[in-house]
């Protein structure tokens, strides 16, 4: 059972007194990374930011000295309140103290943003198995790694600067992600997938995010669902696995696994919290991952979006999949690898034929590209790390479908051998949002 639970020991500051309150616990013995949300490194010591009762954002010095004070902007989050869920404040936007954790029913019970979508019972039957080919014909597989170029970039994201832009970032990640509108891997970078994800998230809500702004990052996290960050703890579970070794590079000795699995419990929880692996690393220094017990500092994505889609639209010139609901309202926007000069995508538009969920993948170099020097048909064993990840919603138009990755990071970045690739998460997502007939339109 998933353990998450608020950040807390926040400092609660009133606005001009020059010191801390009474009422407040400084804890100097606390040392905050310098990717911490809000953590200022001056010539006189740890500085720290939050927000007081009405709402101002006061710095102050580590003897609890006010160095400044900056007015809220419309509507201020709730005394407490800091970009990471330190405060006594439920992450999910209800008061209740300090500690505690919320199972993943209970997260999945909580609501999420509709961004004008509206909500509808019942969900596609999913078809749990795969057999079939899914790569168009090819005589060779183009160099690993291959930039992908967009030829319909979104315009470049004005973000944030100064010692806190990681964590602010991360913070604007979190908010799109929140809202349906996927940056991709969170790793508190701007990039191509965050200016695409802004664009989507203008579709959807009508509303520009000012990224360079902290307070009104603050105040759109705590309109949607709290503190970016928030901790979780490992459980015995999560250890356990089952994990493999390595994953080889030649599909014939992929075929030999017993699974695609897992490498290890930061890969797992890294893809479970949308986070670039490296990111979850950086943010959470020394931290025993294969320890149960151990406190993570995670991204609190929220839960996934439900309404279900009847039209997507997979974008060539921005590497974008975007799904839109029966009154054509943007349900859904990711990040996306469609085909490569290559192994081009097709044209058109096509339907969405079945789902599979941990699917096999069939190698055939008769159908597919050729790997290394397999000339026989493989079965390849479901798992995240498969070729196909671990979804593959299958379009009309044979051997195409749209499907995860086992690389996460590279997704809008590096080619694909013809077929829609997205993150395992955003792919499981949409998995749940289509049925059969949903039509895929390929647009340059």
């Amino acid at each position: 059972m998933m353990r998450l639970r608020p950040l807390t020991h926040v400092v609660c500051l009133a606005a001009l007194c020059g010191a801390v309150p009474a009422s407040a616990q400084w804890a100097p013995e606390r040392a905050y990374p310098q990717n911490d949300p809000y953590y200022e490194s001056q010539d006189i010591g740890e500085v720290r930011r939050f927000i007081d009762e009405e709402g101002r954002i006061v710095t102050v010095d580590p003897y609890g000295r006010v160095v400044s004070i900056e007015e809220p902007a419309r509507g201020a989050p709730p005394p407490g309140a800091v970009l990471e869920g330190r405060a006594e404040y439920d992450p999910y936007g209800q008061y209740g103290g300090a500690g505690g954790g919320r199972s993943p029913a209970a997260i999945d019970s909580m609501p999420r943003p509709p961004a004008g979508a509206s909500q509808r019972a019942g969900l596609p039957p999913i078809d749990d198995t795969y057999t079939g080919s899914v790569q168009q014909p090819q005589p060779a597989m183009p160099a690993p790694g291959q930039p992908m170029i967009e030829t319909n970039p979104a315009p470049p994201v004005a973000g944030p600067s100064g010692r806190n832009a990681k964590a602010e970032t991360a913070a604007l990640q979190v908010i799109l992600d929140r809202a349906g509108i996927s940056p991709g891997v969170i790793d508190g970078r701007l990039g191509s997938n965050v200016n695409k994800a802004v664009a989507a998230y203008y579709e959807m809500t009508g509303r520009q995010i000012d990224a360079t702004n902290p307070q009104a990052l603050l105040e759109e996290l705590y309109a949607t669902g709290g503190p970016a960050v928030i901790q979780y703890e490992i459980t015995n579970e999560d250890v356990s696995g089952p994990f493999v070794a390595s994953i080889p590079s030649d599909y014939a000795e992929k075929a030999l696994l017993p699974a695609m699995s897992y490498q290890r419990v930061s890969e797992m929880l890294a893809e479970r919290f949308h986070m670039d692996e490296g990111y979850l690393k950086e943010i959470n220094p020394g931290a025993d991952f294969s320890r149960p017990g151990t406190i993570l500092k995670v991204m609190d994505v929220g839960r996934n979006v439900t309404t279900p889609v009847t039209r997507i639209i997979a974008d060539k010139g921005r590497e974008q999949v975007r799904a839109y609901d029966e009154a054509g309202r943007l349900v859904v926007a990711y990040p996306a690898t469609i085909g490569s000069s290559a192994t081009p995508s097709p044209s058109g538009v096509h339907t969405v034929a079945r789902v599979a969920l941990d699917p096999n993948y069939t190698y055939n170099p008769k159908i597919n590209f050729q790997q290394g020097q397999n000339t026989s048909v493989l079965t390849i064993p479901p798992g995240p790390n498969g070729p196909v990840g671990s979804v593959w919603i299958a379009l009309s138009k044979p051997t195409y479908g749209i499907h995860g990755t086992p690389e996460p990071s590279q997704i809008g970045k590096t080619n694909s051998h013809g077929c829609i690739r997205l993150t395992n998460w955003d792919a499981r997502e949409l998995a749940k949002l289509v049925k059969s007939g949903v039509t895929v339109e390929f647009v340059e």
